[in-house]
């Protein structure tokens, strides 16, 4: 180290903002640890991230099997000589996801032939673990961020799935799970977003309470803001679906809406992004006649999420579980009144006293819809809970305070390993 500035690698297998939270994670916390005086290197697979001035990109391509389109394509011959490359699509083909290993496996095989690289106080790695992470914390001492146990996934699926075949799928899908948690509890720290999040990796993971540090997410507050200049509409909700998964209860708002729509004709959904062309969401939404009355937007532009958000009078969230939940804090940034699930760390960001939002018991379309109606018909309490949202989200959830919380631990884990580092 020199001085107190850290030279920081930040690992992620996929870094792109655009594809859910993980990308949104990496690029504002490389942009707040580089504006506290960090060198900070981000080290990533495609779909390739969009960092701040003044943080560094080192790309580690992958076969990048599953593209926007997610369409298994066929790799080159020679990239198949690559024995990393062979067992990647070996293990694709036959259903098994393994980027964040062989991510990892790339990784490794960097920082033990590159000699000459400039070397890393700490490397941070983004919920990618594995087992290759292990040969680099032989020599420079590793974190990793876990943002909730993906066992939960795997288990929400498991109950969504509507037969053997997709459950059989399913099961070879998360069959790096195992090696993901071995590679966990051999690290020096794992960092979770919330108090939710830690215990369930206590119970899920059986990681030590000693190994968990909880340092919350922050909210980009430059982009999501009041626009007062925007007119809200009084029939507008809107949600997000980042991730046509049964992780995120989306079928549960759909029946909620029309249940609304029996006596509220006028009311709209904007969804910020898209189901799958075979995603059995189009279904449902067929199922109960809301073609007309869902939007869906694709991918959107960050200044043009929270215009969408000053657009609407009621933001949803009716998750089954969030080990923290973006959708919640940025609809709270932009003064939105929110409507959510009581699950997973989703409590822990609007809070349970009822003053930035409402929270429902989840898979229930009755209590979403009477709740939304409540608050619907109740304007100036609508003002009130987007006005007390934003207030705890500048107090609680500032990017600025995550980074320097990251960096208590960073120096913890470096104090505690001595100032061992790697050249890479």
């Amino acid at each position: 180290m020199t001085g107190d500035s850290l030279r920081i690698c930040l690992l992620t297998y996929r870094g792109n903002p655009r594809c859910g939270g993980q990308g949104i994670y990496i690029r504002l916390l490389s942009r707040e640890l580089t504006d506290l005086g960090h060198t900070v290197d981000v080290w990533s697979g495609q779909p390739y991230p969009e960092l701040m001035s003044g943080v560094g990109l080192v790309k580690v391509p992958s076969l990048d099997l599953w593209n926007d389109a997610a369409l298994l394509r066929w790799p080159g011959f020679r990239e198949l000589r690559d024995p990393i490359n062979r067992f990647e699509y070996a293990q694709s083909v036959t259903g098994g996801f393994v980027e964040p290993m062989t991510f990892c496996s790339r990784v490794a095989r960097r920082f033990q032939e590159n000699g000459h690289r400039a070397a890393y106080d700490i490397v941070h790695d983004n919920q990618a673990l594995g087992a290759d992470l292990i040969k680099v914390s032989e020599h420079v001492p590793v974190v990793a961020t876990i943002h909730h146990p993906i066992t939960i996934d795997r288990k929400i699926g498991l109950q969504s799935a509507d037969s053997l075949t997709k459950r059989l799928g399913l099961l070879r899908w998360y069959t790096f799970v195992p090696s993901h948690i071995r590679t966990a509890r051999r690290l020096d720290r794992i960092i979770t977003i919330s108090d939710s999040s830690a215990r369930d990796l206590q119970t899920e993971y059986k990681l030590r309470p000693d190994q968990l540090r909880v340092v919350g997410n922050g909210i980009n507050l430059e982009v999501f803001r009041p626009m007062p200049e925007v007119a809200r509409d009084p029939n507008r909700l809107i949600t997000i679906l980042s991730a046509d998964a049964p992780l995120k209860g989306f079928p549960y708002l759909v029946a909620a809406l029309a249940h609304l729509r029996r006596t509220r004709p006028a009311l709209k959904l904007t969804v910020i992004g898209a189901p799958g062309l075979k995603s059995p969401t189009r279904s449902i939404i067929e199922q109960y006649g809301l073609h007309d009355a869902i939007e869906f937007t694709g991918k959107v532009e960050f200044e043009e999420l929270a215009r969408r958000y000053a657009e609407a009078s009621v933001a949803v969230v009716p998750s089954l579980y969030e080990g923290f939940s973006f959708p919640a804090g940025e609809a709270m940034a932009c003064e939105v009144p929110v409507v959510a699930s009581r699950a997973g760390a989703i409590p822990e960001v609007i809070g349970t006293d009822g003053r930035c939002g409402v929270l429902v018991p989840p898979r229930s379309p009755e209590a979403l819809a009477r709740e939304i109606a409540a608050l619907l018909d109740a304007p100036q309490r609508r003002t009130a809970l987007g006005k007390a949202g934003r207030e705890r989200v500048l107090k609680h959830f500032t990017w600025r305070k995550a980074a320097e919380r990251h960096v208590e631990v960073y120096r913890e884990v470096i104090a505690q390993r001595g100032d061992t580092r790697i050249a890479c």
